[in-house]
């Protein structure tokens, strides 16, 4: 995925930069005389202080690179993959692990020390389903099982987050596990599930699935609209509804149906059907699916929206106006995930609705990469770079691709992958960093935190190494 740079360590205060293209990865094989003959003084901020040391790698570099013929999709896979063994998936396996009080603790940031005060439900989540989901891909070893890795966050949820008495799961505790919010947020519960079925595949616990099954029917009991259809999202920890806008609602605005929780409960439903096959869920799947496609994400791709009111009107207020590309794209393979789940044919076209749209108005075609926001068929609005918006857009091009080829998709792809590289990827570990302007100059530099975990990173990794991943040989 990346260049290495001398000398560069955790800490560093910006990327080297080598002009606005990517300069092709060179095998470690080919590096070793690099590093040799640019030695860095051993500092984690040596780069500051060596800078002769890096022009003289990005001169081996930049001559390497004539011998050096256009990069495949093959080579940029080869590169992932073992950036996701060797480096990412140590990076949260090693720093996240909560030890003393069980869960995971994140607080990293390339330009400043953080410091954790809370988990949150999310997050804790995420990592359950991250580590379950690698583990399922075959990446865990000796020196690192992520199976267990997993069951460090899950049993840290039953003990620390699951409401006993009432069921559904705290927003979010202490460090030690002592509750702080209590409420109740489909958001988060949603990511729940989804969590708690992704450690079913990976472990076998059949108690995990049936937990996951309780936390569905908790949500359709306290959350489902029976006169509108939908869901509601915010509810205090006895699951009485918070129906009108309130600071504390954390996620989205409380009140209001929101396309955030309804994709998400989309994606975590669209799991839970494929292991149960339960028609009650099927039934959930098909509404979430047919909301978000008719409300959310329609196929007119420049209509799509934040909100809707309860009845499913237009919400006015301009705090909700504009749309998100990354959650658009994000739409996009979810709805083929769940119909292919559903056994229901394909809508691609609503697929390519959403991902021709982004590429028209929110892509940077110049530099790579996908902005952040924009509004109706006009250019985008906030042209900020956010690791989770190149994630999503990074899997949907690698869904379009294995759907059918196609050379303009092929090049975005590309140019999303160079740009991520040199810009928004910490060399030292691959962490992606969370978010850049549009000409990849740090506006925040977060690498872990409540709401920056790695679910959606490894997962497009994880997608974009499947679709590409050579054919084995037919025996």
């Amino acid at each position: 995925m990346k260049v290495a740079i001398p000398g560069r360590g955790r800490g560093f205060p910006r990327p080297q930069r080598f002009g606005h293209f990517h300069l092709p990865r060179l095998r470690k094989a080919e590096v070793g005389s690099a590093y040799q003959a640019a030695p860095s003084s051993g500092s984690p901020h040596a780069c500051r202080s060596s800078r002769a040391a890096s022009g003289l790698f990005a001169l081996v570099l930049l001559t390497a690179s004539d011998r050096v013929p256009a990069r495949e999709l093959s080579n940029y896979l080869a590169d992932m993959r073992e950036d996701l063994t060797e480096k990412v998936l140590p990076y949260w396996h090693d720093t996240t692990l909560d030890k003393t009080n069980g869960g995971y603790v994140l607080a990293d940031d390339v330009q400043e020390r953080r410091v954790a005060t809370e988990k949150q439900l999310v997050t804790q989540s995420r990592l359950i389903w991250t580590f379950s989901r690698v583990h399922l891909k075959g990446y865990s070893n000796d020196q690192r099982n992520y199976l267990k890795a997993a069951e460090h966050g899950y049993r840290f949820l039953l003990e620390r987050f699951l409401d006993k008495k009432n069921g559904g799961y705290f927003w979010t505790t202490d460090l030690t596990g002592k509750v702080l919010n209590d409420r109740k947020i489909l958001y988060g519960e949603s990511f729940v599930i989804y969590a708690l079925v992704e450690y079913y595949r990976a472990s076998g616990d059949k108690e995990a699935l049936r937990r996951a099954t309780d936390l569905y029917h908790d949500a359709q009991k306290h959350a489902h609209d029976p006169k509108n259809g939908g869901w509601f999202e915010h509810f205090t920890r006895d699951w009485q509804p918070i129906l009108k806008p309130d600071p504390e609602a954390i996620v989205e605005v409380a009140g209001y149906k929101s396309a955030n929780t309804h994709l998400h409960l989309m994606e975590a439903l669209t799991e839970l059907y494929e292991v149960t096959l339960d028609e009650e869920v099927k039934r959930s799947l098909e509404e979430c699916l047919r909301l978000n496609a008719t409300w959310f994400y329609p196929k007119d791709a420049g209509k799509s929206c934040f909100h809707r009111q309860p009845d499913w009107k237009e919400v006015t207020d301009p705090k909700s106006a504009g749309l998100s590309y990354g959650h658009n794209v994000e739409f996009a393979w979810l709805l083929i995930r769940a119909q292919m789940v559903l056994g229901t044919p394909p809508a691609w076209d609503h697929f390519y609705a959403h991902l021709d749209h982004a590429l028209k108005y929110g892509y940077d075609h110049e530099r790579g990469g996908l902005y952040s926001r924009g509004a109706d068929d006009k250019p985008a609005t906030d042209t900020d770079k956010v690791w989770w918006v190149q994630a999503e857009m990074l899997a949907a091009l690698a869904d379009a691709l294995r759907h059918k080829a196609n050379p303009e998709h092929e090049a975005a792809l590309k140019k999303l992958l160079d740009f991520v590289a040199n810009f928004m990827t910490d060399p030292s570990d691959g962490v992606w960093l969370d978010t850049v302007t549009a000409e990849g100059k740090f506006k925040s530099t977060g690498k872990a935190h409540n709401w920056k975990a790695n679910y959606h990173d490894v997962r497009a990794m994880l997608k974009f190494i499947d679709a590409f991943r050579p054919s084995v040989p037919k025996q």
